[in-house]
C-alpha cells in the first residue's frame, strides 16, 4: 500500500504562483510513476504533469507546459508541482497519484492505483 498526502493549496491572485507538495509513504517500491491531476465538480480529472520516479523523466499536458513544473525528491519521498502564472481557470481540486503506468497510460487516471485526498487551489482576485 502507498499513502499520498497533498498540501500547499490555497487562494492566489491571477498571475501568482503556488507550490503543491505530495508526501509519499508506504511501499514505494510498488510505484514507478507519479502525476498531478485536477478536477472540478461534474468534470473528469485532468492530467497536468507526470514523472517517472526512478529516472526523473517528466511529461506535461499542453495546457500547462511552460507554466507548471513537476519534480521529485527521492530522499524525502515527495513530489512537487510548481505552478506559475496561474489563471482563474486553474481553480480546482488538485490531487497527486501514484502507480505503475505504462507509456500509454501515463496521462490517464487508469495508470494510477493510489490517490491522495486532494488540495484546493483557488485563483481569484
Amino acid at each position: 500500500q502507498v499513502q499520498l498526502v497533498e498540501s500547499g493549496g490555497g487562494l492566489v491572485q491571477p498571475g501568482g504562483s503556488l507550490r503543491l507538495s505530495c508526501i509519499v509513504s508506504g511501499s514505494i517500491s510498488e510505484i514507478n510513476g507519479m502525476a498531478w491531476f485536477r478536477q472540478n465538480p461534474g468534470t473528469e480529472r485532468e492530467f497536468l504533469a507526470g514523472i517517472r520516479w526512478s529516472i526523473n523523466k517528466v511529461s506535461y499536458a499542453d495546457s500547462v507546459k511552460g507554466r507548471f513544473f513537476i519534480s521529485r525528491d527521492v530522499t524525502n519521498s515527495a513530489v512537487y508541482l510548481q505552478m506559475d502564472v496561474l489563471r482563474p481557470e486553474a481553480t480546482a481540486d488538485y490531487t497527486c497519484a501514484a502507480g505503475r503506468p505504462i507509456t500509454s497510460t501515463m496521462s490517464t487516471t487508469s495508470g494510477y492505483r493510489y490517490w491522495g485526498q486532494g488540495t484546493q487551489v483557488t485563483v481569484s482576485s
